[in-house]
C-alpha cells in the first residue's frame, strides 16, 4: 500500500533498488545530490543533474521535462553518503518565474516494477524557483524516505548554498545552461485544441461504449483522458507517473531557445497544455492507441473503415483523428502515431531493463552465498536467472512486435493519403501538384525513426508559420548509418537540403505570399541553387559578397523594425504603400565567411525578432566556423532548429526523450518533379505580381 506522506513525514524503505518519479505539469529541472551524515555536500561532484547526470548508485534525468524518473541503487552508493535529495527547479530560459503559479508537483518512489512505496504532493509553493522535494536517508544501516518540500526564492544558487556547496553560484548556472542545450533538441509536440474540440483519435469500428472492440481489439471501456490545461510551451518530456497526469508536451521554439518543431490544433495554442497518458504496458494486453492530441471534433467526423473481424484490431484509416479539415486530421494522426511510437518503445525498453535488474539481482544472490556459487545449486540458480530474463523479454518482444505491425499497418495507409505538404518528394500526389490557394498547418522537413524499428517512419511535420528557423549543420562528417562525407560533399548535401527545405516552403504557400532571399557570400552555392535561381522564383539574385550580405541583412533589419513598430502602435495600415506583406525566408550560406561584426549583430537580431513579424532564417553552416565568436552566437544556434543533411540521431522527442534519427526530405536522384513544381510556383508568381 502506497504511504502518501505530508510535509515531514518519513516512510521506512524496503528495497535497494528504486525508481523516484516526478510529475509537475510544467518542463521542471530534476536533479540530485548526495550529502554525508550532516547532510554537507562535499563538491560539485556530489551532484547529479543534466549536464552530469550518473553518479554511483544514481541516475537523472539528462533534460528539462514535466515528468522525470531517477534511477536510484541504494546499494551502490558510497559509504561516505547518507543523504540523497532530490530537487526540482524552474528553467530559467522558458518559465514560468515561479513554482506558486503551477500545479503542484508530486513525486512518487517506486519498485522497479512499477509499485508505489511513497508519494508526496508538494502543495503551500509560492515565490519558490527551486524546491528540495523529498530526501533518502541512511539512519542505523536502513534507509528511509522524508518529504521535504523545502522551497527558495533564489533558485538552484540559493539551494546549493543551503547545502553546503561553495561553488554553488557557478554550478547552478551551469546546470542552467545544460538545461538550454538540452531543449535545443526536442522536437516540438503538437498545441492542443480549444477546450470545444476533441481531437482524440477514435477506432474505425464503433467503440467498446457502444458494444464493439477498441481500435486495438480490446474490449472494455477506454479510459478517460485528462482535461487539457493550458501551459507554457516548452518542455521535454518522460513517460507519466502512474496515477497522475501525464507529461505536457512542447518544446523550446519562437526566438528564445532550442532546436526543433511542430504543432497542431486548428488555432494556434500553447503546446504544454495537454497531458498524456503513462508509457504502454508492455503486458499481455493490448496497447491503447488513444490519447489528448487525437480527439474528437464534432463537426467533422473521421473516415470510418469496415468493421474489423471478431478479436482482431480495427483496420487503419487515413484522417481518423478527427479535426475541421481533412489536413487537420492527418496532422494529428501523424503526430498521434509519433507519440504511440515513442511510447512503445519506452515500454519495451524499460521491460528489458527490468528483465535485466531482476536478472543481476538473482545472480548477485548466488554469488553472495558462498554456499551456491559453486556446484549444481549455483548452475541451477544460474540457468533459472537467465530463463526468467529470456521469458520477460520475450513477453516484451511479443508487445513490441505487436504494436509495431499496427503502426505499420497505420503508416501504410497515412502515407499514401498526405497532401503535398505533408509527403515525401517521392510520392505521386506531387504529379498533380497545383499552386494552394491557403496554407497548410504544417509542412514535412524529413522523416524519424528509432533503432528498433528503422523500417517504420514517422514524417516530421513543423508548424506553418514557422515559429523558429531552421539550421541545416554543414559540419558534420559522418551519419548514424555508417556514411561519410568529405568537407566539400557536406557542404553541397547541405545546400541541397536547404534548397529542397526551401522550394518546399514556395509551394505550400499561396502566390504571393511566401519570398525566398539567398546570402551566398563567395558565390560557392551557385550549383546547388540552380532550381531556384533558374525558375526564377527568388525575390532577387543571389547577394554576393560583403556588399550583397549587407544590403540584404539591412533590407530585412528595416522590416522587423517597421513591422514592430506598427504593431506596437496598432497601426498596421500605417506601413508603407506597396508593402510586401508576405513572409520572408533567409537562406544563407557559408556563414560567417563575408560577414563583419555589424552583419553578425543583424543576423542574431533576425533570429530573435524575425519569427514574429514573418521573416525567418535558414542557416547553412558548419559551427566550427564560426568558433572565433566563442559563446557570442551560441544564443544563434540554439535558436535555431537543427537538421542535418545526412541521418543522424540528435533530436528527442517531447514525451520520453528518445534519440531519434533524422532523415532530410530530398528530391529521388533523377527525378524533375522539383524543376516542374517552382515552374508552377513562378508562374504563379509572375500572375500575382502582375
Amino acid at each position: 500500500m502506497t504511504a502518501e506522506l505530508v510535509r515531514g513525514q518519513n516512510h521506512p524503505l524496503s528495497q535497494v533498488r528504486l525508481e523516484i518519479r516526478v510529475s509537475a505539469g510544467r518542463p521542471v529541472v530534476a536533479a540530485a545530490t548526495l550529502g554525508d551524515e550532516q547532510g554537507r555536500i562535499h563538491g560539485a561532484e556530489w551532484v547529479a543533474h543534466p549536464g552530469a547526470p550518473a553518479l554511483p548508485g544514481l541516475e537523472v534525468s539528462r533534460q528539462a521535462a514535466a515528468d522525470h524518473r531517477l534511477a536510484v541503487d541504494l546499494a551502490a552508493m558510497p559509504e561516505t553518503v547518507h543523504r540523497l535529495s532530490v530537487l526540482l527547479a524552474l528553467p530559467d530560459a522558458i518559465g514560468p518565474d515561479r513554482f506558486g503559479v503551477v500545479a503542484a508537483p508530486f513525486v512518487a518512489v517506486t519498485g522497479l516494477d512499477g509499485s508505489e512505496v511513497a508519494s508526496y504532493t508538494m502543495t503551500g509553493l509560492d515565490a519558490e524557483t527551486a524546491v528540495v522535494a523529498v530526501e533518502l536517508y541512511r539512519r542505523q544501516g536502513a534507509w528511509k524516505v522524508r518529504a521535504v518540500g523545502q522551497g527558495y526564492a533564489g533558485g538552484l544558487a540559493e539551494l546549493l548554498t543551503d547545502q553546503g556547496l561553495p561553488e554553488a553560484r557557478h554550478l547552478a548556472a551551469g546546470i542552467q545552461e545544460a538545461v538550454a542545450e538540452g531543449l535545443a533538441r526536442s522536437v516540438q509536440a503538437p498545441s492542443p485544441r480549444a477546450a470545444d474540440g476533441d481531437r482524440s483519435r477514435q477506432p474505425a469500428a464503433r467503440g467498446p461504449e457502444h458494444g464493439g472492440t477498441s481500435a486495438q481489439g480490446a474490449t472494455g471501456p477506454v479510459p478517460s483522458q485528462p482535461t487539457a490545461v493550458p501551459q507554457d510551451p516548452y518542455a521535454l518530456q518522460s513517460p507519466g507517473v502512474p496515477g497522475q497526469p501525464g507529461p505536457p508536451s512542447a518544446y523550446p521554439g519562437g526566438t528564445t531557445s532550442a532546436d526543433a518543431t511542430v504543432t497542431p490544433s486548428a488555432a494556434p495554442a500553447d503546446p504544454s497544455a495537454v497531458t498524456a497518458p503513462s508509457a504502454p504496458t508492455t503486458g499481455t494486453g493490448p496497447i491503447d492507441y488513444s490519447h489528448p492530441r487525437r480527439q474528437n471534433a464534432t463537426s467533422t467526423p473521421p473516415p470510418t473503415a469496415p468493421p474489423a473481424s471478431p478479436g482482431q484490431p480495427a483496420r487503419p484509416v487515413a484522417g481518423d483523428a478527427t479535426g475541421w479539415s481533412m489536413d487537420e486530421r492527418l496532422y494529428n494522426q501523424v503526430w498521434g502515431m509519433f507519440e504511440d511510437l515513442a511510447r512503445t518503445t519506452a515500454a519495451y525498453r524499460s521491460a528489458v531493463d527490468f528483465a535485466d535488474s531482476r536478472r543481476d539481482k538473482e545472480l548477485d544472490q548466488v554469488l553472495s552465498d558462498p554456499r551456491s556459487r559453486i556446484g549444481g545449486q549455483g548452475d541451477a540458480a544460474r540457468e533459472a536467472a537467465h530463463a526468467k530474463y529470456s521469458r520477460l523479454v520475450d513477453q516484451a518482444t511479443q508487445a513490441l512486435d505487436r504494436d509495431l505491425a499496427q503502426l505499420t499497418a497505420e503508416a501504410e495507409v497515412v502515407e499514401p493519403a498526405l497532401p503535398p505538404a505533408y509527403a515525401g518528394w517521392g510520392s505521386p500526389v506531387w504529379h498533380g501538384y497545383r499552386v494552394p490557394m491557403e496554407m497548410p498547418m504544417a509542412l514535412r522537413i524529413g522523416d524519424l525513426h528509432l533503432p528498433e524499428a528503422s523500417q517504420l517512419r514517422i514524417p516530421m511535420l513543423v508548424r506553418l508559420p514557422l515559429e523558429r528557423g531552421l539550421w541545416i549543420d554543414s559540419g558534420q562528417a559522418g551519419s548514424s548509418d555508417g556514411s561519410f562525407a568529405d568537407a566539400h560533399e557536406l557542404r553541397h548535401l547541405a545546400m541541397e537540403t536547404a534548397v529542397a527545405h526551401a522550394a518546399r516552403l514556395l509551394a505550400v504557400h499561396p502566390a504571393g505570399e511566401f519570398t525566398v532571399h539567398v546570402i551566398d557570400p563567395a558565390g560557392s552555392a551557385a550549383r546547388s541553387l540552380a532550381p531556384l535561381a533558374q525558375t526564377d522564383v527568388l525575390a532577387a539574385a543571389p547577394a554576393v559578397g560583403a556588399a550583397g550580405v549587407a544590403d540584404v541583412l539591412g533590407l530585412l533589419t528595416r522590416r522587423v523594425d517597421l513591422v514592430q513598430m506598427a504593431a506596437r502602435a496598432g497601426a498596421a495600415d500605417s506601413l508603407p504603400p506597396g508593402f510586401d506583406t508576405s513572409q520572408q525566408l533567409l537562406v544563407v550560406n557559408d556563414f560567417p565567411h563575408g560577414f563583419d561584426d555589424r552583419a553578425v549583430t543583424q543576423l542574431r537580431y533576425l533570429a530573435d525578432e524575425g519569427p514574429a513579424v514573418g521573416v525567418h532564417l535558414m542557416m547553412v553552416a558548419d559551427r566550427e566556423d564560426a568558433a572565433g565568436y566563442g559563446p557570442l552566437l551560441d544564443p544563434l544556434w540554439r535558436s535555431l532548429l537543427r537538421l542535418t543533411p545526412l541521418p543522424d540521431d540528435h533530436l528527442a522527442d517531447p514525451w520520453v526523450g528518445h534519440a531519434w534519427t533524422y532523415e532530410p526530405s530530398l528530391v529521388p536522384p533523377g527525378s524533375q518533379v522539383l524543376q516542374s513544381v517552382l515552374t508552377q510556383v513562378a508562374a504563379a508568381r509572375r500572375g500575382w505580381h502582375g
